[in-house]
C-alpha cells in the first residue's frame, strides 16, 4: 500500500511537471472515457520508473477517474448546491477505503453521520466522523463547522460492523457491550476533566481532593492567568488521555480526545505555547495517530503540523538543546521525540513522492535509533536494585548506557523530586490557610483566590488589594451556600453603623450587600464618602428582591448521591491515566519505531535502487 502511494505521489508530479491535463482529450474523450493517449503515457512514465507498464497505466486511469469526478462534482456543486465528500473508511472495511458522498451542507453533522452509517454499513451509534482535523459535532449544520465541497471526512470505527461478527453471537454482544463502554469512556473523559479543571478554579484540600495542577520541567508548579488556566489544563488532561489510548493502540478512541486536546491548546496564547513543549509533542501525537490508523492522506497539514512541532521543540529546548541541557544537565531523553519526529517527516515525503527527502529523514532516525537503543540486560540490572522499567529506559537514555551513572541520576532525581514535592505541597497548605483566613473575614473564596493571585500568595498584600478595592467582596462562589445568607441585617448591626455616623439606609444597604459583616459595611462606606458604589448598590437591590430557596427547590438525596458517585466514577477513571513520572511522555522501547523505519527504508532503498539504474 505505501508502495503504491509513493508511485501514485509521482506519477501525479510527473503530470504537473509536463502539465498534462487527464481529465481533457487526448487523455478523456467527450463521453468521459479513457482516449488511447493514456498507454503511450504510461509507457513513457513506466520506462522513466523502470515499473510494470500495466501498474502505472492502472494508476493514471485512476488519477484520471478522479479529476473527472472531481471536475462533474465541481460542476454539479455550482448547478444544485450539493457538495462531494470524500470519505476514507477504516482499513479493516473489504472495499476501496475512499468513497465519494453527496449531501447538502444545511445538514447536521447527525443527518451526515447517519448517511455515511447507512451506505457504508456502520452501525450510526458507533462511528465518529473527523473533518478538517476535528470531530464532526452532531447538533451544528455542516456549514456551520467549515466543512465545504471536496471536503476529506474519516470514519472511526468503535465498532465492527455486523457481517464481521454475525457468525458468533456471543462475539456480536461482546462487540456491542464494548461499543457501548468506549463511548461511555469517552464521556466520562470530558465530564472528568471538567470536573478536575473547575477544581483547580475553586478552593480545594491537596490532602483530601484530587485536581489538576500545571508543573514546569523541574516539577514546579506553574502560575497561568486565570483566562487560560482552564483551557490550559483541558488541553493537557485530554492529551493524557489521549497518549494512554496510543499506548494501547486504541487510535481510533485517541485520536478524539487528542484533537479536543488541540482545540483546548489553540486557546492559549502563541507565547504560553512556545515555552512548553507539551503542544509539540501533541503535534507528533497527532499525526502519529492517523499513520497508525493508515489514513496519513486525510491530515492535510501533515507537513504544516511536523515543522510547527520541530520549531516548538526549537523554541523550548533551545538551539542544539542548550537551554534543555541548561535546565536537566542532558537531553538523551528527549532525543526520541525528534526520532519520531524524523521517522513521521520521512514517511511523509515518501507519501508524497520525494524518495530522496525521505531517505535522509528515515536515516536521520535510524541513526538516532542506533544511539538510543538500550541494552535490555542493562534494564535489567537496574531493576534488580530496585528501580522500574520506565524509570531504568529513561536513566540510561540520560546517561549515555552506563549502567552505574544512570543508578546515580534517578537516585538523585528521585531526592530532587521528593523535595519539590513537599515544597509544593507546604505551599499548596499556606495558600489554602491564607484563603481560610480571609474567607474568615467575611470575603468570599472567590475573591481570597483573586487577591492572593494577584499579590503573587502574600497574604498582607492580598489584604491590602481587598480593602482597597471592596467590590472584589462581591466575587461570590456560585455555590449553593451563597443563596443561605439572603436575610435582612439586624437592627443591632444598623445601629452600630449608624452610631458611626453613617445614613440609615446607606447602612442597611452595605450590611446586605456584606451580609451582615460590620467591619466590610464600615470600611466600604468611609472609602466611598457614606454610600456604596453603583455596582455594590445593585448587589444589595438584587439581593433584597432574591426570595430565599426553599427546600423543595432542592435536589432529592438520591440524586445527588447517585450524581457524585458518577462524578467520582470519571475523575478516578482520568486519574488512573495521568502517569505518575513526569516523563511518561519520553519513555518508548521503540519497538514500533524500529518496525517502522525498517519497513519504509526498504522502501526508499528500491526507489534508489532503480533510480541509480535510470
Amino acid at each position: 500500500m505505501a508502495q503504491k502511494k509513493y508511485l501514485q505521489a509521482k506519477l501525479t508530479q510527473f503530470l504537473r511537471e509536463d502539465r498534462i491535463q487527464l481529465w481533457k482529450p487526448p487523455y478523456t474523450d467527450e463521453n468521459k472515457k479513457v482516449g488511447l493517449a493514456l498507454k503511450d503515457l504510461a509507457k513513457k512514465y513506466s520506462d522513466k520508473l523502470e515499473c510494470c507498464e500495466n501498474e502505472v497505466e492502472k494508476i493514471i486511469e485512476d488519477i484520471r477517474c478522479k479529476a473527472v469526478e472531481r471536475g462533474t462534482g465541481n460542476e454539479h456543486y455550482k448547478a444544485t448546491g450539493i457538495a462531494t465528500i470524500e470519505v476514507f473508511l477504516p482499513p479493516r472495511v473489504k472495499k476501496d477505503r475512499k468513497n465519494l458522498l453527496e449531501t447538502r451542507l444545511h445538514v447536521t453533522g447527525r443527518e451526515l453521520r447517519s448517511k455515511i452509517a447507512e451506505t457504508f454499513g456502520f452501525q450510526e451509534n458507533y462511528i465518529k466522523i473527523v473533518i478538517n482535523k476535528k470531530q464532526l459535532q452532531l447538533g451544528k449544520t455542516l456549514e456551520e463547522q467549515g466543512v465545504t465541497h471536496n471536503v476529506k471526512a474519516m470514519v472511526l470505527e468503535l465498532k465492527q460492523s455486523e457481517e464481521d461478527v454475525r457468525e458468533n453471537s456471543q462475539v456480536e454482544k461482546e462487540e456491542q457491550n464494548e461499543a457501548r463502554l468506549r463511548e461511555k469512556r469517552i464521556q466520562r473523559t470530558k465530564r472528568g476533566l471538567e470536573i478536575l479543571a473547575e477544581r483547580a478554579e475553586m478552593v480545594v484540600d491537596p490532602e483530601t481532593t484530587p485536581y489538576l495542577d500545571i508543573a514546569n520541567q523541574t516539577g514546579r508548579s506553574i502560575r497561568i492567568p486565570p483566562s487560560e488556566r482552564k483551557a490550559l489544563m483541558l488541553a493537557m488532561g485530554y492529551h493524557e488521555k489521549g497518549r494512554a489510548f496510543l499506548k494501547r493502540k486504541e487510535y481510533g478512541i485517541a485520536l478524539p480526545c487528542l484533537l479536543d486536546a488541540d482545540r483546548y491548546f489553540c486557546e492559549c496564547c502563541r507565547e504560553l505555547l512556545d515555552t512548553v513543549d507539551n503542544y509539540a509533542v501533541l503535534q507528533l501525537d497527532i499525526a502519529w495517530c492517523y499513520f497508525r490508523l493508515g489514513q496519513l492522506e486525510c491530515l492535510d497539514d501533515a507537513e504544516k503540523k511536523l515543522n510547527m512541532a520541530q520549531k516548538c521543540f526549537k523554541n523550548c529546548y533551545g538551539e542544539n538543546h542548550q537551554r534543555l541541557v541548561h535546565i536537566k544537565g542532558n537531553c538523551g531523553k528527549e532525543k526520541v521525540l525528534f526520532l519520531r519526529l524524523y521517522l513521521l517527516q520521512g514517511i511523509r515525503n515518501y507519501h508524497s513522492g520525494n524518495g530522496e527527502e525521505a531517505y535522509e529523514y528515515l536515516n536521520k532516525a535510524c541513526q538516532l535509533f542506533k544511539e538510543l537503543y538500550i541494552d535490555p540486560s542493562k534494564v535489567h540490572s537496574l531493576m534488580q536494585l530496585g528501580f522500574s522499567a520506565q524509570e531504568a529506559r529513561l536513566g540510561l537514555r540520560a546517561c549515555d548506557g552506563n549502567v552505574d551513572h544512570a543508578a546515580a541520576h534517578i537516585t538523585n532525581r528521585r531526592e530532587k523530586l521528593d523535595q519539590i514535592r513537599k515544597e509544593e505541597k507546604e505551599k499548596k497548605r499556606r495558600r489554602l490557610e491564607n484563603i481560610n483566613y480571609l474567607k474568615g473575614m467575611g470575603y468570599s473564596a472567590r475573591a481570597a483566590r483573586q487577591a492572593l493571585h494577584q499579590a503573587s500568595g502574600n497574604l498582607e498584600e492580598s489584604l491590602q488589594i481587598l480593602l482597597s478595592h471592596p467590590q472584589m467582596w462581591w466575587l461570590n462562589d456560585s455555590g449553593p451556600e451563597t443563596n443561605s445568607h439572603q436575610e435582612s441585617p439586624s437592627r443591632e448591626t444598623i445601629d452600630q453603623l449608624v452610631y458611626m455616623g453613617f445614613d440609615a439606609a446607606a447602612a442597611e444597604a452595605a450590611l446586605r450587600v456584606f451580609r451582615g459583616n460590620v467591619q466590610l459595611a464600615a470600611q466600604t462606606l468611609a472609602h466611598n464618602g457614606g454610600s456604596l458604589p453603583p455596582d455594590l448598590r445593585l448587589s444589595a437591590e438584587d439581593s433584597s428582591a432574591t426570595p430565599p430557596t426553599s427546600p423543595s427547590d432542592s435536589a432529592g438525596t438520591s440524586s445527588a448521591s447517585t450524581d457524585e458517585d458518577m462524578e467520582t466514577e470519571a475523575v478516578n477513571e482520568i486519574l488512573e491515566d495521568i502517569p505518575e513520572h513526569e516523563e511518561d511522555y519520553l519513555d518508548s522501547t521503540l519497538e514500533d519505531e524500529e518496525i517502522t523505519i525498517a519497513e519504509y527504508l526498504s522502501y526508499v532503498e528500491s526507489v534508489k535502487t532503480a533510480t541509480k539504474r535510470n
